[in-house]
């Protein structure tokens, strides 16, 4: 059985539920509130419980990858990646649940750390940051998962996708994504959309990051 962290919904929100992509630099105060709550209430419980109960958030670090250039990775689930809803979509975000093996220190960094790492293969140092939150209560995946989003800046351009036989990687420009995610809407997981909406947001192009 896998346990995964969660935080209770009404631990988490206040009266209304927040939608979509919300970022650190917009909204400072709103995004630190949300990470303190889950931090200081968040707790294991068993995956197949918590995702049929969306009284619970299974809180997923959502890391968004780039590379030396503004180059960012894209992502193709394939139909040997786990999660069967997601299969075929496109993603910004290299992400997954928090486990037990996390919480020897902060839970959050420590499961954006796993998930690179397992998810991609790369040898040169890169940074990591929290840059937002993102929630959706739209589609079954989203009720039930709250995602804290990173932006994981690699030093080296040799990143790629680690197990090929679970998921595609290309890295592309930040003009050649946003083209795509125009010409494609529909392809993207539903949180890469949120967040492609307003990448600014997101991650500043070097000229509006000041």
């Amino acid at each position: 059985m896998e346990f995964v962290l969660v935080v209770k919904r009404y631990d988490l929100f206040d009266l209304s539920f927040p939608h979509g992509f919300r970022s650190l630099r917009e909204h400072p105060e709103e995004v630190a509130r949300y990470v303190r709550r889950i931090r200081e209430k968040c707790f294991f419980m068993e995956r197949r419980y918590a995702e049929l109960d969306s009284s619970f958030k299974q809180v997923i670090p959502y890391c968004i990858v780039s590379t030396p250039g503004q180059k960012f990775m894209q992502v193709e689930r394939l139909k040997a990646q786990g999660e069967s809803r997601l299969h075929g979509k496109l993603s910004v975000g290299i992400g997954g649940h928090i486990n037990p093996v996390d919480h020897d220190g902060d839970a959050l960094t420590e499961g954006c750390r796993r998930e690179l790492q397992e998810e991609l293969s790369f040898s040169g140092p890169y940074d990591a940051e929290a840059v937002g939150i993102i929630n959706d209560e739209s589609q079954d995946v989203g009720s039930v998962h709250f995602g804290v989003v990173f932006h994981a800046r690699f030093e080296d351009e040799k990143v790629s996708i680690g197990e090929t036989d679970h998921a595609r990687g290309a890295l592309l420009t930040r003009d050649e994504l946003l083209a795509r995610f125009d010409k494609e809407p529909e392809r993207y997981e539903s949180w890469s959309s949120l967040i492609l909406e307003g990448f600014d947001q997101a991650i500043p192009t070097p000229a509006s990051a000041s």
